[in-house]
């Protein structure tokens, strides 16, 4: 199992310079930011050093066109913890796509997915529908293809993951 936090940062740094976007650790909430004043790259900051949460932040990237990478956290709206039904619903439909990245990038890492409904204190969705959602447009990727980015990171964590394994024979 890739689990080298570090590891990953190193890999996606180097895998993807030409697109000017580092990957580091956040102490806090995830957060993408464009390079500009005082930034000379683009930022995909994930949350607590958490490796789930660096996957997850690399899907939402590979999604975002180049226009959204333009924007801080590509001008997507965000509602915390504590959304209601209806904001429940629009937060699970935007979810699809890169939860099910972000299964596929387990996969290749060899390591375990759980959807991720976060919404604490909160309306409580149907956890078992929207794991079947995200499972359907995995499927959808399998066969249609994942997005261009999305699969030179699928590709990075399978060679990553295949080197780690030949070097623990």
């Amino acid at each position: 199992m890739l689990d080298d936090i570090e590891q990953l940062i190193g890999l996606f740094n180097r895998s993807f310079a030409d697109y000017d976007t580092v990957l580091i650790a956040g102490d806090d909430e995830p957060l993408y930011l464009p390079k500009g004043p005082g930034r000379a790259q683009h930022q995909i900051i994930f949350a607590h050093g958490f490796f789930a949460s660096a996957l997850h932040e690399i899907a939402h990237w590979c999604i975002a066109g180049e226009q959204r990478r333009l924007l801080e956290d590509y001008g997507y709206w965000y509602y915390g913890d504590g959304r209601n039904q209806q904001q429940q619903a629009a937060f699970e439909q935007v979810e699809v796509k890169p939860q099910a990245l972000e299964y596929a990038f387990c996969l290749a890492a060899g390591r375990p997915f759980q959807v991720s409904v976060d919404n604490l204190s909160g309306f409580q969705s149907d956890r078992h529908a929207f794991r079947d959602a995200v499972e359907q447009q995995y499927q959808a990727y399998l066969k249609q293809g994942f997005p261009l980015r999305a699969q030179r990171v699928i590709d990075l964590l399978t060679t990553a993951r295949q080197a780690q394994l030949l070097g623990s024979l």
